[in-house]
């Protein structure tokens, strides 16, 4: 699947409500929406001018909708899902965000971190609709599909 506007990506995120993967602290599992939101807020602190970064990990929990059930493809499936609409950096992110150990790549062990405390964190990060401004500006940016938007 690649998504092809913001308004389908919007409507992806809105669908992991609900949906538990990826376990957390105290081998608990995590609502994907809410962990969307929390590692893009974390994000948003650590790094407040890169829009790219805060992306990549708003939708890096969007594997487990794509492909349920295929824990190995889920970082690959949200990648290739999310590149036509916001580039290949967003995409590189979110397929390589869990192998962040074994790089020296800042951004990707930012991401991997905010992705670690995002499933144990317990704050308000907001409502999805304040990132559908940044996610327009992203795609916009990066893909062709982005400015028909």
């Amino acid at each position: 699947m690649e998504l092809r506007s913001v308004e389908e990506l919007m409507d992806l995120l809105y669908a992991c409500r609900g949906t538990r993967d990826a376990p957390g602290l105290g081998n608990t599992r995590v609502d994907l929406h809410q962990h969307a939101l929390q590692t893009a807020a974390l994000l948003r602190r650590v790094r407040p001018a890169d829009k790219e970064l805060q992306v990549a990990g708003l939708v890096h929990a969007i594997g487990p909708l794509l492909c349920p059930g295929d824990a190995d493809l889920h970082s690959d499936r949200a990648a290739d899902a999310v590149r036509p609409l916001l580039g290949e950096r967003v995409s590189r992110l979110v397929r390589d965000h869990c192998r962040a150990r074994d790089v020296a790549d800042d951004d990707l062990l930012r991401l991997h971190q905010a992705d670690e405390e995002g499933r144990g964190a317990e704050f308000d990060a907001g409502v999805l609709e304040d990132w559908r401004a940044v996610l327009e500006l992203v795609a916009a940016r990066n893909s062709p599909l982005g400015a028909v938007n």
